[in-house]
């Protein structure tokens, strides 16, 4: 059965209102999480003047391919060949732009920072700076702490529940990830606030 899920539907809209003004002159876009593939799809048909490429784990490609299986438009590279590419961030290798080893000009993750262990965070900062070309956006959409403080109730028993599950997991805070983002040669541009206690936060490479 082909993955579905209710938050990706719920949020697309909203997301896709943000990040369309930053990926508005954007040609290549990598995907970092791709999950179900709901996201993929949408945004690629939203934004056909760009080239989306799905990434995740192994784990997840069988269903993200359902999805893509049922997409009729040509801007998911790998749409009914080969799927997505395989990402971990643990990994040296990333995906490229192209046979050339172009960088993408833009960057786009969504409930994956407080998934992963803070020092997977760190790399994925530090990959998505090697593959992410000068004045290039990253968006990042999830729930965030600011001064060490849940921004809701909600948000506290969601970390709780992350932290039961994985202890190296948790809700990142902002001043930790403009740190880790600085030091990788990106620059804070804004934070966005989004429905149901969750923000999109824009970085440029420098």
């Amino acid at each position: 059965m082909k993955p579905f899920s209710a938050a990706c539907d719920e949020n697309k809209q909203p997301i896709l209102g943000v990040i369309q003004h930053y990926f508005s002159k954007a040609t290549t876009i990598l995907e970092i999480g791709s999950g179900t593939g709901q996201h993929a799809v949408f945004f690629a048909e939203q934004l056909p003047h760009l080239q989306w490429f799905c990434s995740d784990q192994l784990v997840h490609h069988a269903g993200i391919r359902q999805w893509l299986a049922e997409f009729r438009k040509t801007n998911i590279p790998g749409t009914n060949i080969s799927g997505p590419y395989e990402l971990d961030v643990r990994h040296p290798i990333w995906p490229q732009a192209d046979d050339t080893g172009a960088n993408f000009t833009g960057v786009f993750s969504a409930n994956t920072a407080h998934i992963m262990s803070w020092p997977e965070v760190k790399l994925m900062f530090a990959g998505i700076s090697q593959r992410l070309t000068s004045d290039g956006y990253f968006c990042l959409y999830g729930p965030f702490n600011y001064g060490g403080e849940y921004s809701s109730a909600s948000n506290a028993q969601f970390d709780y529940f992350l932290k039961g599950r994985d202890p190296q997991s948790g809700i990142r805070d902002l001043a930790e990830l403009q740190k880790l983002a600085s030091s990788v040669s990106m620059t804070f541009i804004k934070d966005h606030e989004m429905p149901v206690n969750n923000r999109i936060l824009v970085w440029q490479k420098n």
